[in-house]
């Protein structure tokens, strides 16, 4: 489709549809909201037109009480305010299910970068066994986490389903009652979720959406590439899981959780085949068959509900090919595709469904390391060297008894003694990976195999692949000497002979970006990568790369496709692998038809980039060099930004940053380490990258970009700069992705701080690198909007924008009255954190 015939079906399927729907809004059982529905546009009109004109939101705000209200007092505002919220969250939810009931309508089978599109262009350019090859050596890996930022409950969740089913179906009835039923449900969590119930409610998505997804991907690669010599891989289609494992800086991450959260993706995925089997028993009713199948449905049945009873994914297979067999050799094979599609989701879910990770941070292993060392040798721990230390973990035969050990010690002992349990019990596929935060040195993998001798494991008995994950520049630089040393250490080398010659290996985008900014975070991975490839190949080791990629570009997301299709020759490829989390996951993975279509993206992105020869995937030396100035150019500029005494202040006094640990979206504390001063480094990602998003800056998706293109300018050398644009995939979806950073921010919003004596000079200096970023894109693209190519998407933003700007005029206010110390301070306090969840759910990738 062309983009005037895009933009109009997008505004016959969701722009109007949501004109109309909201119209029913007016009619909902709102206690004292009768009158919101019209008195939202005033605010809406009196922000829009106030920025424009260089008002504060405070004066908008005491405008629209003035001109629209008769409220006097301080205490009918702020609930007023409340019910205006409490509107706009359940419009946003209204948005969602409209926009994601569109989607199938707005893509199509042959989009680029679909299974379709793939095999069209294979058979074209005769690479079918080509395609058929590199699928042989080839995954995809969605990993699932628990990052708070997705506050919708459950039951919110669940109406956003039905929603979403009755919008397709335009039933106008049932959407009126839904919408009724989504006024009188509560939005908020009373109080903040367990890990088991973040875990629980990613477990909805996976027993609802991805194991059909994913089960009909399969079928659909299948039947596109399968030939009598070859069948894709069970696992070419894989799912990580991170809550209930993921302990990084969240204390209630407990081994005796990480236990209840493998039992429970083990018993869903036993649910889902009894769920399949019994449709399929509907149709396999032949004698012999069906006698085979009623006895696997009890047999599921009773492992289910008996807890001393448990069946193996070879058990379900055996009596599934004992069916298969009889069917074919006396029931003419009918019916026996089915069957089969059953067979194969066995092989990719086994009995864990997704693969539950481990990770801890190294700091936390080194500090267990140094207790035991204490304990259990003659060793001064103050005094000994870390070589010191390893060779006495490496050579000592001391087996722990977790008992003997307090805390986080003991819970960590613990935990890596339940790893056999639980592989036993949901296969080796059910939890296999240790993830290190922080990891900048051979000692941080060496504590964790090491840990496992402690708890007893004989060497051969590790069936766990240590994945380190380098987060930070120095992580980054010191990536390739740390890899190298291990694959030369004999101890380390025969447990990856072990574990197939392969190696896992985390690069963070997340936190390289907070710390290096957008520009030097991703050329420091990609270097990152291409060197760890150069090593691994050197050594024999197939090494796979697993990136901590979030949802928007500040947390090194974006486009995927684009991004993951940019990637040259240089770097390995035998899978892609990254997180995704809170809204990401519902708003990109959310339902069957947008799963599979991002789930596709991913795919063929990693096949086309082997498959398809295409120079501007290629780095030349001379755009090397290129790239690398302007990434030293960009961090030289953000560096400065971040040494700024006013940088972590402003964070703290101007922005929703204190707000996020009070709010229960997730149980993860928002910060590294105790303590009251706030220090850089102990902020966590996704705090940092959403507060600059709900001030509409998204200082870290931009800032030092715009400086260091406008330095080649001066220098005369923009030239270079477009021709590097045109000619290098990479850099482009940098840049794109950056714009979509810059097109999701809004500084009138915030202009009123100019003004402000401590932070006036400090909001100038982001303000005037926006501009500076802004025109210097535009400029290099030859675009006269930022994401013109991208019509949708910008469609999208803009009515997204316009439905929360209300609400972030009413968050301003708020933060306002909190700084001038006015008025009801908690009240103001509770209004920041009502609207900091509308705006995170609004803006969908925000953190």
């Amino acid at each position: 489709m062309l983009h005037e015939e895009k933009k109009e079906k997008f505004r016959q399927l969701v722009e109007n549809k949501f004109q109309i729907y909201n119209s029913l809004f007016m009619s909902l059982p709102y206690d004292k909201m009768s009158n919101i529905g019209m008195l939202l546009p005033f605010l809406y009109e009196e922000s829009k037109v106030g920025y424009e004109a260089g008002k504060s939101p405070e004066e908008i705000v005491e405008s629209f009480f003035s001109k629209h209200t008769e409220l006097k007092t301080e205490e009918l505002k702020t609930e007023l305010l409340f019910k205006i919220i409490q509107y706009i969250e359940r419009q946003v939810v209204l948005y969602d299910s409209i926009e994601d009931a569109a989607f199938p309508k707005l893509h199509s089978d042959s989009d680029a970068g679909t299974v379709l599109q793939l095999h069209e262009r294979a058979l074209q350019e005769h690479q079918l066994d080509a395609t058929r090859k590199k699928l042989k050596d080839f995954a995809i890996k969605v990993v699932f986490t628990a990052h708070p930022t997705q506050f919708y409950p459950n039951s919110v969740q669940r109406i956003l389903h039905d929603l979403r089913t009755a919008i397709t179906n335009d039933s106008i009835t049932e959407i009126d009652t839904l919408l009724q039923q989504l006024g009188k449900t509560p939005f908020l969590n009373k109080e903040k979720p367990s890990p088991l119930d973040e875990a629980l409610s990613i477990i909805f998505y996976l027993r609802y959406v991805y194991y059909d997804t994913i089960g009909e991907l399969y079928k659909k690669v299948k039947n596109s590439f399968e030939t009598q010599t070859f069948t894709p891989a069970q696992d070419l289609i894989q799912m990580g899981f991170w809550p209930g494992g993921d302990r990084d800086g969240n204390p209630f991450v407990t081994a005796e959780i990480t236990q209840q959260v493998a039992q429970e993706l083990h018993l869903s995925i036993l649910k889902s085949y009894y769920a399949h089997l019994k449709k399929i028993r509907r149709r396999l009713s032949f004698r012999g068959v069906s006698e085979i199948l009623d006895g696997l449905s009890d047999d599921l049945y009773e492992a289910i509900f008996k807890e001393e009873v448990d069946i193996s994914s070879v058990e379900i297979l055996t009596k599934i090919k004992l069916a298969e067999k009889i069917l074919i050799d006396q029931h003419n094979g009918l019916f026996k595709n089915i069957l089969e599609d059953f067979k194969d989701r066995v092989k990719i879910f086994g009995t864990h469904f997704a693969t539950l990770d481990i990770r801890q941070d190294s700091r936390v292993h080194q500090q267990i390391i140094d207790e035991i060392i204490s304990r259990h040798s003659d060793l001064n721990i103050d005094m000994v060297s870390d070589q010191e230390k390893l060779d006495w973990l490496i050579n000592t035969d001391v087996i722990l008894n977790p008992n003997d050990f307090e805390g986080i010690t003991r819970d960590t002992l613990q935990n890596i003694c339940n790893v056999k349990g639980i592989q036993q019990k949901n296969g080796e596929r059910g939890l296999h990976r240790y993830i290190i935060s922080n990891s900048e040195a051979v000692k941080e993998v060496l504590n964790v195999f090491t840990l496992f001798r402690l708890c007893g494991y004989r060497e051969e008995e590790i069936n766990i692949d240590i994945v380190p994950l380098f987060e930070t520049m120095e992580g980054l630089d010191r990536a390739q000497k740390v890899m190298k040393q291990l694959y030369e250490m004999p101890v380390y080398n025969k447990h990856l002979e072990r574990r197939k010659s392969a190696q896992t290996i985390m690069l963070g985008f997340s936190d390289g970006t907070k710390d290096g900014g957008y520009l030097k975070a991703n050329w420091e991975i990609y270097e990152t990568k291409e060197q760890l490839t150069k090593v691994s190949d050197e050594y024999g080791i197939k090494v796979i790369f697993f990136d901590g990629r979030g949802g928007p570009p500040a947390r090194g997301g974006g486009k995927t496709h684009d991004f993951y299709a940019s990637q040259g020759k240089t770097i390995a490829n035998h899978q892609i692998e990254l997180t995704v989390q809170g809204q990401t996951i519902t708003s990109v993975f959310g339902n069957k038809d947008q799963a599979k279509y991002n789930f596709e993206q991913l795919l063929t992105a990693g096949i086309e980039n082997d498959v398809f020869k295409n120079a501007k995937k290629d780095l030349t030396e001379k755009e090397r060099k290129l790239i690398e100035e302007l990434a030293e150019i960009s961090y030289e500029k953000y560096s400065a930004l971040k040494a700024h005494p006013r940088f972590v202040p402003y964070l703290q006094e101007m922005s929703t940053l204190e707000y996020y640990g009070k709010t229960n979206i997730g149980s993860r504390p928002t910060k590294r380490g105790a303590g009251g001063e706030l220090k850089f480094e102990d902020l966590r990602a996704i705090p940092f990258v959403g507060s600059w998003s709900q001030l509409k800056q998204n200082v870290p998706g931009f800032f030092g970009f715009g400086f260091a293109l406008q330095e080649l300018k001066s220098q005369g050398r923009f030239d270079e700069v477009k021709s590097l644009y045109k000619g290098s995939d990479f850099f482009k979806t940098l840049v794109l992705n950056s714009m979509m950073s810059m097109n999701k921010s809004y500084f009138p919003l915030t202009s009123y701080m100019k003004k402000n004596e401590k932070f006036g000079e400090f909001w100038m200096i982001l303000f005037d690198e926006y501009q500076l970023s802004k025109s210097m894109m535009l400029e290099l693209t030859g675009f006269q909007e930022l994401m013109e190519e991208e019509p949708l998407s910008r469609m999208s933003v803009k009515i997204r924008e316009k439905i929360v700007l209300p609400l972030l005029s009413i968050q301003q206010y708020a933060l306002i009255k909190i700084q001038k110390e006015e008025g009801n301070r908690s009240a103001y306090e509770k209004l920041v954190m009502r609207s900091l969840f509308g705006n995170i759910n609004a803006s969908r990738n925000s953190a």
